[in-house]
């Protein structure tokens, strides 16, 4: 099976490295946005090893942003269907 090649590395979609507490004050939707891009990059495989770490590291950040949303989401409709039954 050939292996592909990976694409020039200055087409490596730049991703902004804000700090960790910049992260905090995403919405879900732009660090969802922004996951995407990190895995996109992270899957062609083009970056060195410390680049690949950094994107990991802030996937990681990311993700964790996004489970913070959702699991806000689950809480406020379980009150808002608790309202509802009362």
């Amino acid at each position: 099976m050939p292996r592909s090649i990976p694409p020039p590395r200055d087409r490596i979609l730049p991703v902004s490295n804000p700090s960790p507490t910049d992260v905090d004050e995403l919405s879900y939707e732009q660090a969802r946005d922004e996951l995407v891009r990190v895995v996109q990059q992270l899957e062609q495989g083009a970056a060195t090893l410390e680049e690949s770490l950094a994107l990991w590291e802030r996937g990681e950040l990311l993700a964790s942003r996004c489970e913070e949303w959702l699991k806000g989401a689950r809480a406020r409709l379980d009150a808002a269907r608790s309202t509802a039954t009362e």
